[in-house]
């Protein structure tokens, strides 16, 4: 070990350190967090005035090792790392009280262990106070994360803030809390609610004697005889395997209440085609220590799937017995199994997947990423991955491709920590709690999609998925006056035509001219305009792209003859048969025409498409408009050499 090598846990205050803690500090009960910490500048004995500093972290999901002050209003706070693991400190959670109206302090949080982070992107710590118990962000005018020559060049986060009233306790934090009690809380809840929308039971314990819960949606009609085409489909969801990736636990809240609402037509159909297995804390020791990835005994639970052992990973062990059960029953068929995440260093909601060798199952894998994308805006495409990657093998899925069928897709879905960027902007939108939440109510609308595309949940009618609001009962209809108003008839004006492009109807055309060489402008005729009432007429250019769809009414169409070559034929009206014939107008000058030549229409049946069917059969129109063109072309030349 270099001897000259400096410990980045060392002291760093500019007054001396008294050798003893102080008689309000635990030392390293309650796993090293800060018990009612009071910060006394130096020579201050006795009691503790208005305006010290007590700081505390010893409660459920808190985290904070030592404060050290070393400025008159600066202090240096160092995060408790993992039980039995002192590699990872990212996550705290702390308290402040004993503060004096109006008082500005600088607090530096020193010892982070990932320089890589979206400190640097513009996300900030979140605060909240008694009387304000709605987290609120710090303005990002206040926050600074950089690299620090007093701290031996590590990465420091540093944040300004002013204390506003005196007798309120300030809370700060990473990002949004959620502790294991806050779900038992939210569990019993939704539990007296919706009594009958979901079950819940216990798949196992944690080392620490801590429930691991299982809450299970299912309405499915079970058949009397099993047939291996009717099986029951099932969606597996994971959650809160590490415990500072807390805004994993809102997505499976709002999961969970989108799921339990019995009067959402959506909910319902999913209940009733698809099993929900939802597991939302797979760690429940870690969360409730505070600890940022590992359990009680430092293991990272999600690089230890493919080591799994009842005693140090009991919980894991747990999930994947149910897993392989259900797997292997010829009732069930797992579709899915999602792990929910949240990213340090990346904005925006993405999902991880894997790579396969079969082309098959890999376009199969692609479906639901695709789906996903559609119902979220927040939605990265470029922070989305799909690998096979050997370092990754003990993550949830990369070892399930392996240890379950082929008919499972398993995914990482990864929300922010910070925000996301909306779409072609530069604005970056700070997440809350409805917003993680908004995300699991968007993957529920996802898997009706997915179900809907594979056929396994029928397509109801509009109005059971948006029934319409009745008018109130308090409304009553305005009574209508007896006398009638005298009708004014409206004054005639000029009108114009909205222009219509070409383009944007997928019209193809023959050539760019007429077949005498000057571009021409066809038109619908109609009595009103002479012409004839069904034939072609040609007008003067007056205004680019003017095309009215008005004056082409529905018994035109009963004219049209769709040939071979798929061209607009309309005959002429004169004795009512689509065969007669009728004298052209006569051609305008040229110079008075400014018109496309005549189109005609390209008809690909997309339901008779096989693979590759769609570039054959584009080939085969591109070709016979090439031939067309080098005939006319002929045609032409050889008229003028005549």
């Amino acid at each position: 070990m270099n001897p000259d090598a400096c410990d980045p846990l060392a002291h760093t205050s500019m007054y001396q350190r008294a050798e003893e803690d102080s008689d309000d500090s635990d030392g390293e009960g309650g796993l090293g967090n800060v018990s009612r910490v009071i910060v006394r500048p130096p020579g201050h004995s006795g009691k503790a005035k208005r305006g010290h500093l007590c700081f505390d972290a010893a409660f459920e999901t808190g985290n904070l090792g030592r404060v050290d002050l070393v400025g008159e209003f600066e202090y240096d706070l160092f995060l408790r790392p993992d039980t039995c693991n002192p590699r990872y400190r990212f996550w705290f959670n702390f308290t402040v009280d004993n503060v004096k109206q109006d008082q500005r302090v600088i607090f530096n949080i020193v010892n982070m262990n990932k320089s890589r982070n979206l400190f640097k992107d513009g996300m900030t710590p979140l605060v909240k106070s008694t009387s304000r118990p709605k987290w609120q962000r710090l303005p990002r005018c206040e926050v600074f994360y950089y690299k620090s020559p007093v701290h031996q060049n590590h990465y420091v986060l540093s944040f300004a803030f002013g204390f506003d009233k005196e007798d309120e306790v300030y809370q700060f934090a990473l990002t949004f809390p959620y502790s294991y009690s806050k779900m038992q809380a939210y569990l019993n809840a939704v539990e007296l609610k919706f009594p009958e929308a979901f079950e819940r039971s216990s798949l196992g314990m944690s080392i620490q004697n801590r429930k691991l819960e299982l809450i299970t949606f299912d309405d499915v009609k079970k058949p009397d005889k099993m047939d291996p085409k009717n099986v029951i489909h099932m969606v597996v969801i994971l959650a809160r395997i590490h415990p500072g990736e807390s805004p994993a636990s809102y997505v499976v809240q709002g999961l969970i209440e989108f799921l339990a609402a019995a009067n959402q037509p959506i909910s319902k159909a999913l209940r009733e085609h698809v099993v929900f297995k939802i597991v939302p804390m797979l760690n429940p020791d870690g969360v409730f220590l505070g600890n940022n990835r590992c359990n009680v005994i430092g293991h990272d639970l999600n690089r230890s799937w493919n080591r799994l052992s009842q005693y140090t990973h009991p919980t894991l062990s747990a999930v994947m017995k149910m897993l392989k059960e259900y797997d292997n029953s010829s009732c069930y068929q797992v579709d899915f199994v999602i792990d929910l995440h949240a990213h340090s260093s990346l904005t925006g909601t993405f999902i991880y997947g894997s790579t396969y060798d079969n082309v098959y199952r890999y376009e199969r894998h692609l479906v639901f990423p695709k789906l996903f994308a559609t119902k979220c805006e927040d939605f990265c495409q470029e922070h989305m991955m799909f690998n096979a990657d050997d370092r990754k093998s003990g993550t949830a899925r990369r070892y399930f491709v392996e240890a379950l069928s082929d008919n499972v897709n398993t995914y990482t879905l990864e929300v922010s920590m910070c925000g996301y960027f909306l779409n072609g902007t530069n604005i970056l939108t700070q997440y809350t709690e409805d917003g993680y939440m908004r995300i699991g109510r968007n993957l529920a609308r996802t898997f009706l999609e997915y179900y809907r595309f594979t056929n396994i949940l029928p397509i109801p009618p509009v109005d059971e998925l948006r029934p319409r609001k009745g008018r109130p009962r308090t409304h009553r209809p305005r009574a209508r006056s007896k006398t009638r108003s005298e009708v004014r008839v409206r004054p005639k004006t000029t009108r114009a035509y909205a222009p219509i492009s070409y383009t944007d109807l997928s019209i193809c055309y023959d050539s760019a001219t007429s077949e005498d060489g000057s571009p021409v402008r066809y038109m619908y005729g109609h009595p009103g305009h002479g012409g004839g009432g069904g034939g072609l007429r040609m007008r003067p250019h007056i205004h680019q792209d003017q095309f009215s769809l008005s004056n082409i009414q529905a018994a035109r169409f009963s004219n049209l003859d769709f040939s071979s070559d798929f061209r607009l034929k309309v005959g002429s009206r004169g004795k009512g048969q689509a065969g007669s014939t009728a004298p052209e107008p006569k051609m305008p000058p040229i110079e008075m025409l400014s018109v496309p030549p005549k189109p005609h229409l390209t008809i690909i049946d997309f339901n008779q498409l096989t693979r590759g069917g769609l570039e054959e059969a584009t080939a085969g129109k591109t070709l016979e408009r090439e031939k067309e063109k080098i005939r006319r072309h002929t045609v032409k030349s050889s008229s003028r050499k005549a």
